[in-house]
């Protein structure tokens, strides 16, 4: 275990969450509120432990598979402990626990939230909040290796610091050299950001609303700055434009780098695309149906449902309407919706659209092996041949996933001796980092009814399911700190 180069990346993450704060300080003192304490002593310690920690360059580099998920693992626990000071030292957010589990929903772009009453904070920490969901939506650490000089260099070993952020069943460079392909991942990102923010503006929505919203946007997070979220705007061209670029941004970033080259047949050959589409559309036709009862019109029921399909399959958690109150089969649909999740590669959470096609064909291939025992049936996605390496990793995730998710249920359950569809949705929506469930966490609720135990347990569940569950968990095994 390279500690020196762990520590020394950790380093420049924690420094340039230092700087990520200062458009937060400035938008405080922008509308007048006193943000010093709040914002520059996080700001402080970060640039001073950050500095301390790159003084000197570690004389060996290396960094391997084992090296790349402990810094990840280590440096998302890090950014959501410091990026909850602000909440505390505002007081908005007394409880440390809970600036916690507030900080980790805004960085994992879960979208959870223990805040009541989420108007009466201040402009600079409602773009913190949001900021968080932007930062978190690409990785932080997508975006340092982006910024760095050596990360052109070092292409093969920061590779697995780039595969153990960012989500999917599969990870590659989109050119040679990975800080290149960081840095185009950031200019597509900035570019679908600005593009947003300029239609919310152009549909009368203020600067400061249309800036966040594009942020929880961005990162599928769902973070919102009224109390009844995006609701509150009451108009179908903003639900339509949020929700369209919803869909966007849950897509695969690599396939916006082939239409910026002109590939457009490559990107719709996509296997995922394809998949992802028919399911927001059919998810959106069935919900409209059923809600037909509710608006009594054709409009309206396409309007809404197609925003909460967007809303929850990319799990953004953004709401225009409470789904609690919906028909048993919508809100089945949002709860499949829930672990279903966007396209690999995209800022959505949940198991991954390309995951579940690689798990179905798996099953129907055994199927195939138990009528035919001597077929060679190669499992193909994206029009090749699977790896095994890549199947064995969909089937392993989803054991480990199942094994997290139903313990979770269990202790939340025994903790909090809450209803089923309560516990449960909880769990969902934290561990696919959608944000709102059902029942008591639904969108019209919250999760500051729970017990500080819980809220370390679904913090930890949004950790683990942003950063596809192995970082975390690796941080628990002995196995990982022992040099070989």
């Amino acid at each position: 275990m390279n500690y020196r180069m762990i520590a020394y990346i950790i380093g420049q993450i924690v420094r340039v969450e230092g700087i990520l704060m200062l458009p937060s300080f400035v938008v405080g003192l922008i509308y007048g509120e006193q943000v010093f304490a709040a914002f520059l002593i996080p700001i402080g310690l970060s640039v001073i432990a950050g500095t301390l920690l790159t003084l000197k360059k570690p004389a060996d580099t290396s960094i391997f598979a084992k090296e790349g998920f402990v810094t990840v693992g280590l440096s998302w626990v890090l950014l959501s402990i410091i990026g909850g000071m602000p909440f505390v030292i505002d007081g908005c957010i007394p409880s440390p626990v809970d600036a916690f589990f507030e900080t980790v929903s805004g960085f994992t772009t879960t979208g959870a939230s223990i805040l009541t009453d989420i108007e009466a904070l201040g402009y600079g920490m409602l773009f913190w909040r949001s900021f968080t969901h932007w930062i978190g939506g690409m990785g932080v650490l997508v975006f340092v290796l982006a910024i760095l000089p050596q990360a052109d260099t070092r292409s093969v070993k920061l590779m697995h610091v780039m595969r153990a952020e960012v989500p999917g069943p599969t990870v590659g460079k989109l050119v040679s050299k990975i800080g290149r392909t960081a840095r185009i991942m950031y200019g597509l990102y900035i570019l679908l950001t600005f593009i947003e923010v300029v239609l919310l503006l152009v549909g009368g929505m203020p600067l400061f609303d249309s800036l966040v919203n594009s942020f929880g946007t961005a990162g599928t997070g769902g973070f919102a700055i009224k109390n009844v979220s995006i609701a509150y705007y009451d108009s179908a061209y903003m639900d339509y434009v949020i929700g369209i670029f919803m869909v966007l941004f849950g897509i695969n970033f690599n396939l916006y780098y082939l239409i910026a080259l002109g590939n457009i047949l490559e990107v719709l050959k996509s296997e995922e695309l394809r998949w992802y589409i028919g399911i927001v559309v059919g998810s959106t036709a069935l919900i409209a149906l059923d809600i037909y009862q509710i608006f009594g019109n054709v409009a309206d029921s396409i309007r809404y449902a197609f925003f909460q399909v967007s809303s929850i399959i990319t799990t953004t958690g953004y709401a225009t309407y409470d789904f609690n109150t919906w028909p048993a089969l919508s809100q089945i649909i949002l709860v499949l919706l829930m672990f279903c999740g966007a396209c690999a590669g995209s800022t959505g959470g949940g198991i991954k659209v390309g995951r579940i096609i690689i798990l179905i064909k798996s099953g129907l291939r055994e199927i195939k092996y138990m009528l035919h025992p001597r077929a060679v049936v190669p499992i193909r996605f994206e029009g090749k041949s699977a790896d095994k390496d890549v199947v064995r990793g969909a089937t392993s995730f989803l054991i480990v996933y199942i094994m997290m998710f139903t313990a979770s249920v269990f202790f939340i359950e025994m903790i909090e001796e809450c209803d089923l569809v309560t516990g449960f949705t909880a769990v969902a929506a934290c561990i696919n980092n959608v944000g709102p469930g059902l029942g008591d966490v639904g969108p019209a609720g919250n999760f500051a009814w729970l017990s500080d135990a819980s809220t370390l347990i679904l913090s930890f569940d949004m950790l683990a399911g942003r950063l596809e569950i192995f970082p975390i968990i690796m941080l628990f095994a002995p196995q990982t700190w022992k040099n070989h």
